[in-house]
């Protein structure tokens, strides 16, 4: 998946930093999905935790 662009396939993640495993979730929580209607990880679940506050 969307992983093996950071990270190919077979690699330690041991091997990096949690401040590099942060950039990489970040960006993927930031980058617009089809299956969401192109909307981003990161606004539908702020979307989602609105709605239960």
């Amino acid at each position: 998946g969307l992983l093996r662009q950071y990270f190919p396939k077979r690699t330690d993640l041991s091997g990096y930093s949690q401040a590099d495993l942060d950039k990489v979730a970040l960006r993927l929580n930031q980058r617009p999905r089809k299956t969401l209607g192109f909307e981003t990880p990161e606004s539908r679940l702020q979307a989602t935790v609105a709605m239960t506050h």
